[in-house]
């Protein structure tokens, strides 16, 4: 079997392909790193036969991802079993390239598909150490307002490799009337506080991102047409409108995404069951602007699959309350 890995340092990798913006689709490129949580001496797999399903959403559970690479040799397969703890996966295309998907490795599993050929299998968790295990200590003083509460709680991740990314605009000024004792662990009080202001929290490429729930991450706009990837008709369900394009690593959870409202098929109702939930489609916006909720990233360096699947929603659900997804606090 033949050993096309090399030792790198993965920040350099990183650094170098960091994501390019552009409109053309063609010209498939993938980087697949995974190293120490020192993020140094590294173990390259890029030129090898990979498949993978990465699945995001802005649930407040960790995003995760299954990654396949075939017929690398026992000796480095034993390696990162033994030793490797975290994954950076990038993908796209030549014109648009970037990070898919960012997380610590949960399980290693190495295996044999067919009489020639081998896999390691690898199972891998956005943020997930830090969600199960990170736990806060500590006391604050009274006048702290939510977002320094926030950003305290983000360092209690910090050492499992998760840092602060996006908060919003929308977090309230007002302080603390007394002091507070925070024990327990970090994603309640995330949790906590995402409920009482009107946010949803997650964790995205190992960054804690808090996102109104009416409103979006500010970002690029990722214009879907058949020209810049778009596959097929958008479909309305009573979920959301469900898109798939080619891969695309703009995609990102609460961010926004524009198609034109004319392709979609709308949504047939069942009669049989008129009084059914699942007969109130999703709501069409008025300009075709998104709000990404799921996306899934599907690949095979030498297969079909290169696509991005996603169920989008409009930004502000209350303008239809019917329709509109509650989030589940876990309470």
């Amino acid at each position: 079997m033949a050993n096309n890995t090399a030792n790198t340092n993965a920040t350099d990798l990183l650094n170098s392909n960091q994501a390019q913006r552009g409109a053309q689709e063609y010209g498939r490129k993938i980087n697949l790193i995974v190293f120490n949580t020192d993020l140094g001496n590294g173990v390259d797999l890029s030129q090898l036969h990979i498949k993978f399903s990465c699945k995001r959403s802005n649930s407040m559970t960790p995003n995760n991802a299954d990654i396949r690479v075939y017929n690398l040799d026992l000796e480095t397969a034993l390696r990162i079993k033994a030793e490797f703890k975290r994954v950076i996966l990038q993908a796209g295309y030549e014109g648009n390239y970037g990070v898919i998907f960012q997380g610590n490795i949960k399980q290693v599993i190495l295996g044999r598909e067919s009489a020639t050929d081998t896999f390691i299998d690898i199972v891998a968790g956005d943020g997930d150490n830090a969600y199960n295990f990170a736990i806060v200590n500590q006391t604050m003083n009274s006048g702290v307002k939510p977002s320094d509460q926030i950003a305290m709680l983000a360092k209690t991740m910090n050492d499992r490799n998760v840092t602060l990314g996006s908060t919003p605009e929308n977090l309230p000024t007002s302080q603390l009337p007394r002091g507070k004792v925070f024990y327990g662990t970090t994603r309640d009080y995330l949790r906590t506080i995402a409920m009482t202001t009107g946010n949803a929290w997650s964790i995205q490429d190992e960054k804690i991102n808090f996102v109104p729930l009416k409103s979006y991450l500010k970002g690029t706009v990722v214009v879907l047409t058949s020209k810049t990837g778009l596959i097929g008709t958008p479909q309305q369900t009573n979920e959301g409108v469900n898109m798939k394009c080619l891969l695309n690593p703009l995609i990102s959870i609460g961010g926004r995404v524009q198609i034109d409202n004319a392709s979609v098929e709308q949504y047939k109702i069942n009669l049989a069951v008129p009084n059914s939930p699942a007969n109130i489609p999703a709501p069409l916006t008025d300009d075709g602007m998104y709000f990404i909720l799921v996306a899934e990233h599907n690949g095979d360096t030498r297969g079909v699959d290169w696509y991005t699947n996603m169920i989008c929603l409009r930004i502000d659900p209350s303008t239809n309350p019917i329709n509109s997804v509650q989030i589940d606090y876990g309470q």
